[in-house]
């Protein structure tokens, strides 16, 4: 009933997690941020690169399960400055129609994993 998702194109977990689970045709990934699976580095010092190497490890993560952006129902974006906001919804806002995009929130926290500067969740449905 419970399958784990995991693919070398979306970075390890660095705790006891897994990337993903499917549970019958709904998908729930863990947060991504913004971590090079092919390197294992941080993408830093951009916040614009920095949702879109999020976006991408996602978007890897979905793919392995067969599915796409527009499966996705719900996410969850963690930013560390509200100030980023409008930067982070542009890269964001690429990855879905505008007629079809998932319901969401986004929150400020003061800090997430590795001291990042943005963290993405996503649930889809087959």
């Amino acid at each position: 009933m419970k399958k784990i998702i995991n693919t070398p194109k979306a970075p390890a977990p660095i705790g006891p997690y897994n990337q993903a689970v499917l549970i019958k045709d709904t998908l729930y990934i863990s947060g991504q941020i913004p971590i090079d699976p092919s390197t294992g580095a941080l993408v830093e010092g951009d916040i614009k690169k920095e949702t879109r190497q999020s976006m991408e490890n996602l978007k890897a993560i979905l793919d392995e399960a067969g599915m796409t952006f527009e499966n996705v129902v719900k996410t969850s974006i963690f930013i560390k400055d509200m100030h980023q906001f409008s930067e982070i919804n542009e890269v964001y806002g690429s990855y879905f129609d505008a007629e079809t995009a998932p319901a969401r929130e986004t929150v400020e926290v003061a800090n997430l994993p590795k001291f990042v500067n943005v963290e993405i969740s996503m649930i889809a449905i087959k």
